[in-house]
Order: structure tokens, then sequence, then C-alpha cells
């Protein structure tokens, strides 16, 4: 017999995601031991992050891209006029 769940895939690995091991952070899915800050790469739970574009964070190296930067979209102030934020799993739209 074999398994014919989910076949979604992990953003950070791109692997099978079954079930027991699913973390979905905005509609997203990862393994549980992938869901990880891009900087640091510590390991994030639902209540503990903060995401712009795709990208996740953990909730001091989020507000660090804020100070040091000003503004949320410094790499993209040419390109990009609207993006979504997501904080505590709450979507927003940041102009």
């Amino acid at each position: 017999m074999s398994f014919t769940g989910t076949q979604q895939k992990c953003k950070a690995c791109e692997k099978t995601v079954y079930p027991v091991e699913l973390l979905s952070a905005d509609g997203i899915p990862y393994h549980k031991s992938c869901f990880k800050c891009s900087h640091c790469k510590g390991t994030l739970k639902l209540g503990n992050y903060s995401s712009m574009e795709g990208v996740v964070y953990c909730k001091p190296h989020f507000e660090q891209l804020f100070k040091e930067s000003g503004n949320f979209n410094k790499n993209f102030q040419s390109r990009m006029y609207f993006f979504f934020l997501s904080v505590d799993g709450i979507l927003y739209l940041v102009s």
C-alpha cells in the first residue's frame, strides 16, 4: 500500500512535506525543522516570526532590517510601491 497524501513541497528544502511534519506559514508549506530565520538560521515557530515578500525572519532580525533601512523596501525602492507584510500570521498590505 502506498501513501497517497500531500504532494506539497517545503519552500526551504523543496522536498515533500508529509502531514505529520507540515508547518504552514502564510499558506506556504515548510517542514517544522526547515522553518528558520533567513538571516540567523534560528528555528522559528508560528508565533515568533515575521515575513516580507515570502522571506521569513525572527522578530529581532525583521526589526533590525527595518531600523537599518528606515523602511521595509530598502532593496526595492524603484520597483515596489506595495507589498504584503506578515506579523504573527496576520497579513498586512503596506505602501
